[in-house]
C-alpha cells in the first residue's frame, strides 16, 4: 500500500491529505484520509519541515494502518551531501521504518546535477518532476513515477492527495479528522 500525501495550509490551521493505493500504476485511490490541523508553525525560510512534519506526522497516526511506502510532496534530499529535506525528516522522524519518496514539482538549486535527485519527464512535458528517496532504490522509484496513472505531468493520484487537500475544511470545532474507505 502507497500513501500519496499532501498539505494545504488555510489560515493559521491546515489540512493534511493521503489517498491510498494498491500499485504505484493504480488509477484511482482505494481510500482517502485527512486531518485539520487548527494551528500549524508559521513558515521559516530554510526550515519548511518544520510547519509540514507534524501535520504529516498527525497525518499517519490517523491512517487505520501503514503504508508500505510514504509518497510526499517536496524533497527527501535537498542536494548531494544528503542534506535533509521534508522526506529525510519524515523518515526520521518514523525512527527509519518506512521507506519515503519525494516527488517534487519545482526544482531545488542543484536538483539537476545530483545523484540522490532523479528528474523525471511524464507525457509530453518538457518540465521534469524531482523524485528522491530513502531507502528505496532511486532509479526503480524514478521508473514507477514516470509510469504512473494520467495523461498530464503531475500523475492522477498526486493530484487527488492534492485536491483532497485543499477541500475546504469544516466549520465544526468537533469535525478535525476525516476518511473514506472504497473508491473514490
Amino acid at each position: 500500500m502507497l500513501a500519496f500525501m499532501d498539505v494545504c495550509y488555510h489560515d493559521s490551521g491546515a489540512r493534511a491529505a493521503a489517498v491510498l493505493a494498491e500499485h504505484w500504476l493504480s488509477a484511482t485511490a482505494c481510500a482517502q484520509q485527512w486531518v485539520d490541523i487548527e494551528q500549524v508553525a508559521a513558515y521559516q525560510p530554510g526550515a519548511f519541515y518544520l510547519r509540514e512534519l507534524p501535520c504529516l506526522l498527525a497525518l499517519i497516526q490517523a491512517l487505520p494502518k501503514m503504508p508500505d511506502v510514504l509518497v510526499i510532496d517536496g524533497y527527501v534530499w535537498l542536494d548531494g551531501r544528503q542534506r535533509p529535506g521534508l522526506g529525510a525528516h519524515l523518515h526520521q522522524a518514523l525512527a527509519g521504518k518506512i521507506p519515503v519518496v519525494g516527488i517534487a514539482k519545482t526544482a531545488f538549486e542543484g536538483a539537476d546535477h545530483c545523484s540522490l535527485i532523479k528528474p523525471v519527464l511524464r507525457a509530453s512535458s518538457m518540465r521534469p518532476l524531482y523524485v528522491s528517496c530513502v531507502d528505496c532504490d532511486l532509479q526503480e522509484t524514478a521508473a514507477w513515477v514516470q509510469q504512473m496513472h494520467g495523461p498530464h505531468r503531475i500523475p492522477a493520484l498526486l493530484k487527488q492527495a492534492d485536491t483532497l487537500s485543499r477541500t475546504p475544511w469544516p466549520h465544526a470545532a468537533t469535525d478535525l479528522q476525516g476518511s473514506q474507505d472504497g473508491t473514490v
